[in-house]
């Protein structure tokens, strides 16, 4: 059994190496970096001051 779990490995890493699988949350940001927030500027926009 250990000889086919090795080779289902080996086969799953041979497929990611030659097609990856396309993740975008791996690529593109969920919301405002680091450097909004060091800026001080309201990440809810101008619009949350209407209360």
């Amino acid at each position: 059994m250990t000889i086919f779990l090795q080779f289902a490995r080996y086969a799953s890493a041979l497929r990611e190496f030659v097609s990856p699988t396309y993740r975008p949350e791996r690529h593109y940001m969920r919301g405002p970096g680091p450097a909004c927030a060091r800026r001080g500027g309201d990440i809810a926009g101008p619009r949350a001051s209407f209360r």
